[in-house]
């Protein structure tokens, strides 16, 4: 093993985070909005959005993110209307399509798990919000959301962790993130198996960051872990 390769390769790749934590970020941050927004309508007893919005998860869940990216990033620019729209300066960025695949991906998971979250809140908290006086407006901003919130939590970091790992597909559509850098250094040294641990490391380090972040967030939204401690 050229250890001397993997060290010397560090550098390079770690120029690749930056574009990695924002593939990361933007997508959990704009998939949390398309989740509350999702899990809502499906809870909404309407049933024309319930029928479109299970639409949209069914879809988004029963595909693999790779084709997803790829009908956004060579599919859409087929079409003359959106070529034509306001759309296409961002949907003929490779970046801008790797985040849109990337959020629809994980606003379809996360809203299942948000609903769920929801769902599982004792119906006896929310009548004794209720008989407090408090609106359904209210309740559920004071009372259901944040125990749904809490209760979500741990399955919503295996989510996280996901989407971590999910970003390497960006590399598909010509990004240069720890992936896309790992590739075309392989293409250059032929060092299959040194610079794919070096880059499986660095990814194991931001799951290792995220998944003390969901313990740490856990921690504070539960009160008798506290106690404990």
């Amino acid at each position: 093993m050229n250890w001397q390769l993997m060290w010397d390769s560090l550098p390079r790749m770690l120029g690749g985070l930056s574009l990695t934590l924002q593939l990361i970020v933007g997508s959990l941050a704009l998939g949390a909005v398309v989740a509350f927004a999702v899990a809502l309508l499906r809870l909404s007893g309407n049933r024309v959005a319930e029928w479109l919005s299970a639409a949209y998860v069914f879809v988004f869940r029963g595909t693999p993110l790779l084709v997803q990216i790829f009908l956004i990033y060579y599919g859409l620019g087929q079409f003359t209307l959106i070529r034509d729209s306001f759309l296409w300066p961002f949907l003929r960025e490779p970046y801008w399509c790797a985040i849109l695949a990337l959020t629809l991906n994980t606003g379809a998971y996360t809203s299942e798990v948000l609903r769920g979250a929801i769902l599982s809140v004792p119906l006896g908290q929310v009548e004794a919000a209720r008989a407090c006086g408090m609106s359904r407006p209210l309740a559920f901003r004071r009372i259901v959301l944040p125990v749904a919130i809490r209760q979500m939590l741990p399955a919503y970091g295996n989510e996280v962790i996901l989407m971590v790992k999910a970003t390497s597909l960006a590399s598909t559509i010509t990004l240069m993130e720890v992936t896309g850098i790992a590739r075309r250094m392989i293409a250059q040294t032929f060092a299959v198996f040194e610079l794919f641990i070096v880059a499986g490391a660095i990814y194991l380090v931001l799951n290792f960051i995220a998944s003390r972040l969901i313990k740490f967030a856990e921690w504070r939204l539960t009160p008798y872990l506290r106690a404990r401690a």
